[in-house]
């Protein structure tokens, strides 16, 4: 199972010379099974050079899923300029969580319109397959990809997902804030045993976590311990602060690495092949 990282940050874009080893895209995952089913977590604006890449990889036809942890901006943001959903022949399942009141489909589409954008959702010319779904729910795709889903604490809600195929496990926790005295329940189900987490660390100190913990999410040192108790294989840090630069967050692995040593960074551009192998 292939995974690669095209936007690893939090809140907005922040491109420039400061974090160009890190990435200054917003959120965006790909993953890609042996039996070839392509699953994209999140469009943030890391979603357009990821579309500009299957379109050069799929030429003919683009079969996807695409998983929408919340509709914070974030984690949407690019999803205007993911150019395979012009293409006539392309087919994506779009998969949310099922909320009162607005639809995941009129959430998307309310960035199709004439103050922002000069086209509308409903004008694209893909297939777009809408899907939503709720806490403990399992999702299929083809013949043997499992995604387990639960619901994270995180303001307005946020989903983690839990990719299985053929013994190769990674899960994905973005947004997520765990209480004083306890980790959210959810994300030690999700991760147990993974052989790779993607966890929040968008906070480079706990005093900052503790001061803007209304904003739902992690610190370094609360996602190195989740690894730990979920006895994951490898811990991957991830949506990171606007305001943290390249140095910033390789300091912060530095930290991290003392508490759980099997930890990476979430870069732009990085590929891994899942299960990894130490060297």
């Amino acid at each position: 199972m292939r995974v690669r990282f095209w936007g690893v940050r939090g809140t907005i874009p922040v491109p420039g010379p400061d974090t160009i080893r890190i990435g200054g895209n917003t959120s965006c995952v790909e993953v890609y099974t042996p039996d070839k089913q392509l699953i994209i977590i999140d469009a943030g604006s890391g979603i357009r050079r990821l579309g500009q890449t299957l379109e050069k990889e799929h030429p003919g036809r683009i079969i996807g899923n695409i998983l929408i942890s919340h509709t914070h901006w974030d984690h949407i943001q690019g999803f205007p300029f993911f150019t395979p959903v012009f293409g006539r022949s392309n087919r994506f399942v779009l998969v949310g969580q099922k909320r009162v009141g607005q639809r995941l489909e009129q959430i998307l589409a309310g960035q199709f319109i004439a103050p922002y954008l000069p086209y509308r959702y409903n004008s694209l010319p893909a297939d777009l397959l809408v899907k939503e779904v709720g806490e403990d729910e399992t999702l299929i795709i083809g013949d043997n990809t499992v995604v387990k889903v639960a619901n994270l604490n995180h303001p307005g809600g946020c989903l983690g997902f839990r990719i299985e195929n053929n013994g190769a496990v990674f899960t994905y926790c973005s947004d997520v804030s765990h209480g004083d005295d306890a980790f959210d329940p959810n994300v030690l189900k999700l991760a147990e045993g993974a052989d790779l987490l993607v966890h929040d660390s968008h906070f480079g100190t706990t005093e900052e976590r503790n001061k803007f913990a209304h904003w739902g999410h992690s610190s370094w040192e609360e996602a190195a311990q989740v690894a730990l108790e979920a006895n994951v294989g490898t811990l991957a840090l991830f949506h990171y602060s606007p305001d943290l630069d390249d140095d910033s967050v390789e300091r912060i692995l530095d930290q991290t690495k003392k508490i759980f040593p099997r930890t990476i960074l979430a870069t732009e551009g990085l590929e891994l092949n899942l299960p990894l192998h130490e060297e």
